[in-house]
């Protein structure tokens, strides 16, 4: 009983999306992470799906609300996220279609949205027309993180999760997200574990308590 309840216990809670072309395997990676095998008779997502985890971050535990959207459908979710995922495939036909994906999510989400790309389904090396040079370019000159995945192999999909919270982490350390903002797609979980708080905010309410 008492490791379920350390289990269940998170410091903080972050939304994700992950978004892309249909095709790209986004519900494959995402059942990868959630259940860590590879989803055979996957179809395409009609509508929305949602998994969740609760992950290690540097010694803090963090919870993955993720939702996984239709690549049809342009879903509006993007102005309460914390984190984001685009993904493309091999083919160069998901790849050019990154920056209309990126377009949505720079026009409509929090400037301090983070996002990560991800090149999926690595394993079919033999037939990628994207190269990696070429993606790693489009990630730097976007200020995106970029990593290649594969849902098959789970070859960097935990990776992916990971280090985009710990980027988000970063952003709340540093004081430039703030999980108590609504609409910042972050919150905190356990209320005993509120401890990691940003330098600006506990300098702000140090100096009102002070009078300064």
């Amino acid at each position: 009983m008492l490791i379920c309840c350390l289990l269940e216990t998170y410091y903080f809670l972050f939304k994700f999306l992950v978004i892309g072309n249909a095709g790209t395997g986004k519900s494959c990676l995402l059942h990868q992470f959630i259940e860590k095998k590879f989803k055979d008779d996957s179809n395409h997502t009609i509508g929305v799906e949602f998994g969740s985890k609760i992950i290690n971050v540097g010694g803090k535990y963090v919870k993955l609300q993720i939702w996984d959207t239709a690549g049809q459908e342009r879903f509006r979710f993007f102005y309460w996220l914390g984190g984001s995922m685009f993904f493309f495939h091999c083919s160069r036909e998901t790849y050019n279609a990154l920056t209309n994906w990126l377009t949505d999510a720079r026009m409509l989400a929090s400037q301090n949205i983070v996002i990560i790309l991800c090149g999926n389904k690595k394993d079919l090396d033999a037939d990628r027309e994207v190269t990696f040079l070429e993606a790693s370019r489009f990630a730097q000159e976007n200020e995106l993180m970029f990593l290649e995945t594969s849902a098959l192999t789970g070859e960097n999909v935990e990776e992916a999760f990971v280090q985009c919270a710990r980027k988000i982490l970063n952003k709340i350390e540093s004081g430039e997200l703030d999980p108590e903002r609504m609409g910042s797609g972050i919150q905190y979980g356990d209320a005993a574990l509120r401890q990691l708080r940003s330098p600006r905010r506990a300098q702000a309410q140090s100096a009102q308590e002070c009078g300064c």
